[in-house]
């Protein structure tokens, strides 16, 4: 293209950034930036979304994401993917042996004693989930996937910060009801919240949260929060009205909790249970009150009869 540029003379950045989206996958993306500064920046003010595995240093993988990224919407971290760095220079790869940097981070983690395993050099923390909240302003939807090292500290700075938040997947996250009451005081547009293995939880958080923002939420899921019980639930019918999924696995709620649910959500469209202490009692009273219901999915039933 030196000297003789026919693209960027005759197209403009709209058209350009219409030929990026339509791009088979996001390494082309990362290729075509390479190309000239102009495709440099508009691949950077374009990208909208990034996914995050565990790496050596994720907190200043982030960092440098969010330095690079501004107008990110959609941030996913999942802690159970790795990232597969590029050897250093004069290193060649071997099929089926390991790099140097890989090696490297073997022996660091090997090197981490007792005292230092509260923040393993390969997890996530919450100055990394701070970067985020500065970094994306933008940001509508969080996934934070087994990222156990999160606390309620870091879900704070994403309350504060990112009020446009709409979704939130915090899926083995070990969160507590300070993080979640604080997303319920400033995230008033979410929609879509997993809270499946979070232990740290109690109905104190998970009711913070349904009085604080339950009139936008969408769908809720829940599994093997062991101090979640039918007083969460209670809330959730008292405040989230517009509720159309529920999605629950635990053996501490009975039919009270899903009574509630059914009374408080009338616009209930997905209703999924793996509740053994759950009888006929609060089957027929969402057959009652949910008469939008579409899919109802039941598992490990014990006390359902043909009734």
């Amino acid at each position: 293209m030196k000297g003789h540029d026919r693209i960027n003379n005759a197209l403009p950045d709209e058209l350009i950034l219409e030929i990026f989206r339509r791009l088979d996958s996001q390494s082309s993306r990362d290729a075509c930036s390479l190309v000239c500064r102009r495709w440099f920046h508009l691949e950077r003010i374009s990208r909208e979304t990034i996914r995050i595995g565990a790496s050596a240093s994720p907190d200043q993988l982030v960092k440098a994401l969010a330095a690079r990224f501004p107008n990110v919407r959609n941030v996913y971290i999942d802690e159970r993917l790795t990232i597969s760095l590029p050897a250093p220079l004069g290193v060649r790869r071997h099929a089926g042996r390991p790099t140097a940097s890989s090696v490297k981070r073997q022996l660091k983690s090997r090197k981490v004693g007792v005292e230092d395993q509260e923040i393993q050099p390969c997890c996530l923390s919450d100055s990394g989930l701070a970067a985020v909240s500065q970094g994306f302003a933008y940001l509508e939807k969080l996934s934070l996937i087994w990222c156990s090292n999160v606390t309620s500290l870091g879900l704070k700075s994403v309350a504060e910060r990112c009020r446009s938040l709409r979704s939130l997947d915090l899926q083995g996250c070990y969160v507590g009801d300070l993080g979640l009451a604080a997303i319920g005081e400033s995230c008033k547009l979410l929609e879509d919240l997993n809270l499946r293995f979070c232990e740290g939880l109690t109905d104190t958080g998970l009711g913070a949260l349904a009085t604080g923002c339950g009139r936008s939420l969408k769908s809720l899921s829940i599994a093997a929060c062991v101090r979640i019980t039918d007083v969460a639930l209670e809330a959730v019918g008292s405040h989230c009205r517009y509720l159309e999924v529920l999605s629950m696995d635990s053996e501490f709620i009975h039919n009270k909790g899903v009574l509630a649910v059914a009374r408080g959500c009338p616009f209930l469209k997905v209703l999924r249970l793996q509740c053994t202490n759950v009888t006929d009692e609060a089957l027929l009273g969402v057959a009652t009150f949910c008469s939008t219901l579409e899919l109802l999915a039941l598992y490990s039933f014990q006390k359902f009869t043909d009734q």
